[in-house]
């Protein structure tokens, strides 16, 4: 069976590429290397033996997606990760992210809805709770007004594939992702954001690493224990598991429904000052941080309920935070060759 991965060489996306591999998958990958590299490949071949097919393309050139569905015409199945994820970003620069997050989607739909069946799974995000009156959260929580544009493609982005599944032949399920840390344990490949890291464990790792002179912790004033935000950190191995099980329950039309929603986390929440503390009892080293004022369109608090993962997926996490962490850390210190 073969697999379109969109955003294969990103972060997540190559970590899923692995386990689709692991599980007999042939993969082809699409990326455009914005925030990834094609050295990401070698990693892959590392662990797994094999080659996934790799096509640089950029999801927003219309005429480049038509021509990739007329050379890869038994593509039917899509895994979808290509998409820009930086909250404060997004609010920095809106278009960007709408253009990105909404066009790509929707040209990857019109060639899937021609297809006599079809299959899609979307990366989407917690962010699509806004700030939850309760936690944890489960998927009937309300879907609030975005606090970001990038929060806001993912809402759009839900809709947008709830609708075309209505009127066609694809079925899809929904992964709202929590907050994915770590790196496989080859060490082989991690996350390795291109420029200054929008996402805490990097900023963290590189930090410790030297390669930035200290962390923000964006605002000391929330109401939580300790004033900083709380979150649901995940090991993105976990995380990519998810998606090899959700991907099996369409192939095998075990699905309930055609639009399927879950939460993926752990279902517990930690500050940035516990991931922090975290991080210096794996490393064993104090951490250079200072807090300063809250960034724009972060919330407060979120953390998963993850009871329909469990009972319907049969999905749970392995990982511990520290774990996750000491991952990160280690995919750190071997790309600088520490």
């Amino acid at each position: 069976m073969k697999i379109l991965v969109t955003g294969g060489l990103g972060f997540i996306g190559s970590h899923t590429v692995v386990e689709l591999q692991n599980e007999g998958f042939e993969v082809v990958i699409i990326d455009n290397l914005s925030n990834s590299s094609e050295e990401v490949l070698k990693g892959i071949v590392a662990i797994t033996g094999k080659t996934p097919v790799f096509e640089k393309l950029d999801l927003r050139e219309k005429t480049s997606v038509q021509d990739f569905f007329k050379r890869h015409t038994d593509v039917a199945s899509i895994i979808h990760f290509a998409a820009s994820k930086a909250v404060g970003e997004s609010v920095e620069k809106p278009l960007l992210y709408y253009e990105n997050n909404i066009n790509t989607l929707i040209y990857l739909l019109q060639e899937l809805e021609q297809k006599p069946e079809a299959h899609f799974i979307f990366s989407s995000s917690c962010t699509v709770y806004g700030q939850a009156e309760t936690m944890p959260i489960n998927e009937n929580a309300p879907i609030k007004p975005a606090m970001s544009p990038y929060g806001n493609t993912k809402q759009i982005g839900e809709e947008i594939i709830t609708d075309v599944a209505k009127v066609s032949n694809i079925n899809a399920i929904l992964l709202r992702y929590f907050n994915p840390i770590g790196s496989h344990p080859s060490a082989e490949i991690g996350e390795l954001p291109i420029g200054v890291p929008q996402n805490l464990v990097p900023f963290i790792t590189q930090t410790a690493i030297g390669l930035r002179k200290e962390l923000s912790v964006y605002g000391g004033d929330y109401p939580t224990n300790d004033g900083t935000c709380i979150r649901d950190y995940i090991h993105v191995v976990d995380l990519a598991k998810a998606h090899v099980v959700a991907l099996q329950r369409l192939l095998n039309c075990q699905n309930v429904d055609k639009i399927e929603t879950f939460n993926l986390g752990t279902g517990t929440g930690s500050s940035v000052l516990e991931v922090i503390n975290a991080f210096e009892k794996v490393s064993e080293q104090k951490l250079a941080y200072k807090i300063v004022d809250r960034r724009e369109g972060d919330i407060t608090s979120a953390f998963a309920n993850t009871d329909k993962a469990s009972n319907i997926l049969g999905w749970k996490t392995q990982s511990t935070l520290e774990e996750a962490i000491a991952s990160a850390w280690k995919w750190e210190q071997k790309v600088r060759n520490v």
